[in-house]
Formats: C-alpha cells, sequence, structure tokens
C-alpha cells in the first residue's frame, strides 16, 4: 500500500530586492519612508534612495508608493575617506 506523499509549501509575502538582496514581507511596506523606518530606523540623514533604478528625491519618499518585486537601493554617507 503506497502512502500519500507529503507536500511542503512555502507560503511566500511580498518580495522587495533591497541593496542586491532578496527579502520577504508578511506585509510589504507602502511608501519608500515605511521601508527606510524598517531598514534603518534611526537614521534620517546622509540617505540617498533609488526605485527600480530611478533616483527618488527625498521629499517624495512618503508617497513613493511600492510595489511587489521592486528593486531599492539605499545609500548612506559614512565620515571618513
Amino acid at each position: 500500500m503506497m502512502g500519500i506523499p507529503k507536500v511542503y509549501l512555502k507560503i511566500l509575502g511580498m518580495e522587495l530586492t533591497i541593496n542586491h538582496t532578496l527579502k520577504t514581507f508578511d506585509v510589504l511596506p507602502e511608501t519608500l519612508e515605511a521601508l527606510l523606518a524598517i531598514e534603518i530606523p534611526h537614521k534620517r540623514k546622509g540617505i540617498a534612495m533609488a526605485l527600480n533604478n530611478r533616483i527618488i528625491p527625498e521629499s517624495f519618499w512618503a508617497e513613493t508608493f511600492l510595489s511587489n518585486k521592486d528593486s531599492i537601493l539605499i545609500i548612506t554617507a559614512t565620515q571618513g575617506g
């Protein structure tokens, strides 16, 4: 008698590629500003962000909505040289 095979399903949430690393979110952050609050919660100065290879000015972060499979690059300035 053959048994019933076990099937394992991995349920994925929404995916974003952040700084070339794929990340899965149960609930996708709505905007670039919301994503930044998750990724770098205590840093607001010296940051630049690009969405799908387009630089987004800081004044538009709160109104730039994210979609599943978007690619975001977060650049932070550092001291030194």
